[in-house]
């Protein structure tokens, strides 16, 4: 009698899937004719009573919604409805289930504690600077969020969740400490991958690169930003921890690196170099070729699935005046992806000083010889073998921005690199105490550079704060009668680093790429930082290059009104052109 009663709410529950599936089907399928979104987009008009072109971007996003829900109900309804199906799903819960059984949670409390206080400590100057970075400019003054420009949803949610509102305000430094608290996990996965189960504090010193590299020291800046780009680092290296069951390492991976791709991509290229280095250190240890490439495949198919589910059903196509969303085309791929990776591998280059460079290299050297007097293959294959892993995990560290027309090479774009340098350390650190010596000089030099950076953050801070406040005065002597419609100004040139900036990019070029300058140029934040926050908004911003109708008033014969040691201000009563001096 029971049974049958199941066997009823089974059919009725089955039959609402299949109704609701056949509703979604023919509302999905309806969005792909084009005469139907013709008429959308003419109901947009009435509705609005704006251009139909404003609404071409909402009905591409609206397309990929539709391809993307199609996929989703027949998956839905082969999981759910069919025996095979039904099967599949118990299995996967099940394995997922068994992993976590097989994990010992409790093991990472004191190394999650111990990273977390590195890190802590890592960024004490820059929360102690105390200062609004490049978006952060725009995001405390505004409130508005802009995630979803570019496909990043979930930093988009979770920052609604974070902050508590739908509009942003300023409540570092708990991003900030949200950030290093999923760094801290991430280390500590990551060592717990790397070393088989094996956590040591060498090891958690090691991946000490993950986190504060100066490239990821950039994304540990922003205020608002932050945590979600630790959470693409984190949920990079979940995965891994699945690894013993296929079934639950790729349903998890495929997850994982949705939620990556929908927080931060720039943290796109993490997750193969774990996967390739796993995948050497199983060939290494004599395991055999089956089961590296069964496991290699699942990582390459996990990978590929997700990134092609991103690219078809979320990306929205974005451009800017320094990047876009756009990938190469397939005629332009492979000169583009050149292209790319030679300016990716120079701008680290350039960015890395002479000391870090030697170090790296006697670190990539122990990583050789370790692979070479450790192997269980041939000396000379697996020697050649190391040295090309280290290549091309080079080159995957820049993971999918390799395939963008125009990809950012900003620093926090390129903190890949650093998750490479903490791979490669903790994969050494167990080995000889001239390598651990290696590992540790690298990371102290990280660690010192962090403590300089910070104090460098607050130091230029304080001189643009100077530099604005003699500018505003004099602004405000010229023009005591304000008129909010008439009058717009233009910046021209950029203020110079300070001397404390000045002193560290001798050694450390990247500095000069971290502190931004808050006034400047063609500089959106700029204009804003030194606009909006100092009150004097009743300027219009004059549009930039890069936008229609821009008009540069450095051509536009401006009588000079005041020339001081600081600056040049030039205006005929509505455009000001104010020219800095170093």
């Amino acid at each position: 009698m029971a049974q049958n009663q199941l066997n009823k709410k089974i059919k009725v529950w089955n039959n609402i899937i299949i109704l609701l599936s056949i509703i979604g089907l023919i509302a999905c399928i309806t969005v792909l004719f084009p005469q139907v979104r013709r008429m959308i987009m003419d109901w947009a008009e009435q509705m609005m009573h704006q251009e139909s072109s404003t609404y071409q971007s909402w009905l591409d996003t609206l397309l990929s919604y539709a391809l993307g829900g199609i996929c989703f109900i027949l998956l839905f309804d082969y999981c759910t409805l069919t025996n095979s199906g039904r099967t599949l799903v118990q299995k996967v819960k099940q394995e997922i289930k068994d992993c976590f059984f097989e994990i010992d949670f409790k093991a990472f409390v004191k190394p999650g504690l111990l990273m977390f206080i590195i890190y802590l400590l890592g960024i004490f100057t820059i929360i102690r600077a105390n200062v609004l970075y490049i978006d952060d400019i725009g995001r405390a003054a505004g409130g508005g969020r802009g995630w979803y420009n570019w496909s990043r949803y979930i930093s988009d949610y979770l920052s609604i969740l974070i902050h508590g509102d739908t509009v942003l305000t300023e409540i570092s430094p708990l991003p900030q400490l949200l950030a290093i608290l999923m760094l801290s996990l991430s280390s500590v996965f990551l060592v717990y991958v790397i070393s088989n189960k094996k956590i040591t504090v060498v090891g958690l010193l090691a991946s000490i690169p993950l986190g504060l590299s100066p490239y990821f020291l950039e994304c540990l800046s922003y205020k608002f930003d932050a945590p979600y780009m630790a959470l693409a680092v984190l949920a990079s290296i979940v995965p891994f921890l699945f690894i013993a069951r296929k079934k639950a390492f790729l349903f998890i991976s495929i997850v994982s690196l949705l939620v990556l791709c929908m927080s931060y991509q720039a943290a796109s290229g993490i997750y193969p170099l774990i996967v390739l280095i796993l995948c050497f250190r199983d060939w290494n240890n004599g395991k055999s070729n089956k089961e590296i490439f069964s496991f290699l495949g699942l990582g390459v198919l996990a990978f590929c699935l997700s990134m092609i589910i991103f690219k078809l059903f979320f990306v929205k196509p974005y451009i800017v005046a320094e990047s876009t969303t756009v990938m190469h085309s397939p005629a332009q791929m492979i000169p583009g992806v050149l292209a790319n990776l030679k300016t990716y591998l120079q701008s680290i280059n350039q960015d890395f000083g002479l000391i870090w460079k030697i170090i790296i290299l006697i670190i990539c050297f122990f990583f050789i010889i370790k692979a070479v007097f450790n192997s269980a293959q041939q000396k000379l294959v697996s020697f050649v073998v190391s040295l090309f892993l280290i290549c091309f995990m080079i080159i995957l560290s820049y993971g999918a921005y390799l395939l963008l027309e125009a990809p950012l090479f900003a620093p926090r774009a390129l903190f890949g690199f650093g998750a490479f340098l903490a791979i490669i350390c903790i994969y050494i650190s167990d080995y000889k105490k001239a390598a651990i010596v290696a590992v540790l000089a690298l990371n102290w030099c990280f660690m010192v550079f962090a403590f300089s950076y910070g104090n460098a953050l607050a130091d230029q801070n304080r001189y643009t704060t100077f530099r604005i406040t003699i500018l505003l005065h004099d602004l405000s002597i010229l023009y005591p009668d304000r008129n909010t419609e008439d009058m717009s100004i233009q910046i021209n040139n950029k203020l110079d680093f300070t001397p404390t900036v000045k002193n560290i990019a001798k050694h450390y070029p990247v500095i000069k790429r971290l502190v931004p300058p808050q006034l400047a140029e063609q500089d959106l934040y700029a204009y804003v930082y030194f606009l909006n926050y100092f009150n004097w908004g009743y300027l219009k911003r004059q549009d930039f290059s890069y936008s229609e109708g821009y008009v540069d008033y450095r051509k536009c014969d401006l009588p000079v009104v005041l020339d001081s040691y600081y600056h040049t201000i030039k205006s005929d009563g509505e455009r000001i052109l104010v020219i800095l001096k170093h």
